[in-house]
C-alpha cells in the first residue's frame, strides 16, 4: 500500500500537477492539506476526476484556507471529521479528518503554523497538538498520522539552526508536543529509514530558496509501531517542486509490504544545490 501527504498549497491552483502526479505515483491512499476550498467546492472540481481514478474521499473543506482531505482506493470507513477536543481561531479549523483505509487509520493533518513565538496563535498550536495527542493516544494500534506538522523535528531538518532564531517551527515547546505524540509510540518513517540524509520537504517560494536547496522538513508521516514494521521504502517526491506552477511543499510517500519504484531514497531527482557554505536568512526575517 503507498501513502502519500502532500500539502497543495490550493488544490485548484495546483489541479495541472495533483492530476497527473496521481496517475503517474500511484498513490493507494492520498492525504492533502491546505486545499482551501469548500467542502462542496472540492467536490464540485475533483470528485468525478478522482472517482474515475478509483477513490474514495474524505474532505474537511474551508474556503479560502486550511482544508483537508484523504483520497483512498483501498476504502474508506469510519470518517471523522475535525479533531475531537481541539481549540478553534475562535471556530474550529479544517485542520484534521481521518478515515481507515486498508486497515489502516489515516489522519490528514494541518497543524497551526504557530505565526511568532508566544502569540495567540502559537499557544492555539500547542493546545491543537494536545487535542491530537489525544485523540491518537485512544485510537487504533494501526494508525499513522501525515500531513503538514509545521514543526521541524530537530536542527538536521532545517537548512541552517542559526537563520531560524526566533522564528517558530523549531522552538522547543513545539518541539516537546511533537516528541509527545512521537512517544505514543509513533515512529518518522522518514528520517529513521535515512538517518543522517539532507532531507527536505517545504521551500519559500521567495529568494530561490528551492533552487538553492535552503529548506526544512515540516510534513511527515507518523506511523504506529505495526504499520513502521511494514515500511519498505520512504522518501520526498522532490520532483513535484520543480517546474512550472508547483506547491511550496513536496509530496511525501511511504510504501508499505513492498517498494514498487525500490528504496529509492528521500529526495527525487537529486538536491538542486547541496549548499553553498554561505549563510542565509529567511525571507521573513526581521532585519
Amino acid at each position: 500500500m503507498r501513502v502519500a501527504t502532500w500539502n497543495v498549497n490550493s488544490v485548484k491552483q495546483r489541479l495541472p500537477r495533483l492530476l497527473p502526479w496521481l496517475d503517474e505515483r500511484r498513490p493507494d491512499v492520498v492525504c492533502l492539506q491546505e486545499t482551501k476550498l469548500s467542502t462542496e467546492a472540492f467536490t464540485a472540481l475533483l470528485g468525478e476526476e478522482l472517482g474515475q481514478r478509483g477513490y474514495e474521499v474524505a474532505v474537511a473543506g474551508e474556503a479560502r484556507w486550511n482544508g483537508v482531505a484523504v483520497l483512498s482506493r483501498v476504502g474508506l470507513d469510519d470518517v471523522v471529521v475535525g479533531l475531537d477536543g481541539a481549540p478553534g481561531f475562535p471556530h474550529q479549523e479544517a485542520r484534521a479528518v481521518a478515515a481507515t483505509c486498508g486497515g489502516v487509520r489515516v489522519h490528514s493533518l494541518y497543524v497551526p503554523n504557530g505565526r511568532e513565538p508566544d502569540s495567540e496563535h502559537y499557544r492555539y498550536k500547542l493546545a491543537w497538538l494536545a487535542a491530537l495527542r489525544e485523540v491518537v493516544a485512544s485510537g487504533p494500534a494501526d494508525a499513522v498520522l501525515c500531513g503538514d506538522i509545521n514543526i521541524a523535528p530537530a536542527d538536521a531538518d532545517v537548512f541552517d539552526p542559526a537563520a531560524y532564531v526566533g522564528q517558530t517551527h523549531v522552538t522547543a515547546p513545539e518541539r516537546a508536543a511533537l516528541k509527545e505524540l512521537l512517544d505514543l509510540g509513533l515512529h518518522d518513517v522518514v528520517r529513521e529509514r535515512w538517518p543522517t540524509e539532507r532531507v527536505f520537504t517545504y521551500w519559500d517560494y521567495r529568494a530561490g530558496m528551492f533552487h538553492q536547496d535552503l529548506g526544512m522538513r515540516i510534513d511527515l508521516v507518523l506511523a504506529s509501531a505495526p504499520v513502521a514494521g511494514r515500511v519498505r521504502a520512504a522518501w520526498v517526491d522532490r520532483h513535484a517542486r520543480k517546474g512550472a506552477g508547483p506547491s511550496d511543499h513536496a509530496p511525501v510517500v511511504v510504501d508499505l509490504d513492498e517498494a514498487p519504484d525500490g528504496d529509492i531514497g528521500p529526495v527525487v531527482p537529486p538536491p538542486s544545490a547541496r549548499g553553498t557554505g554561505r549563510k542565509a536568512r529567511l525571507p521573513q526575517a526581521k532585519n
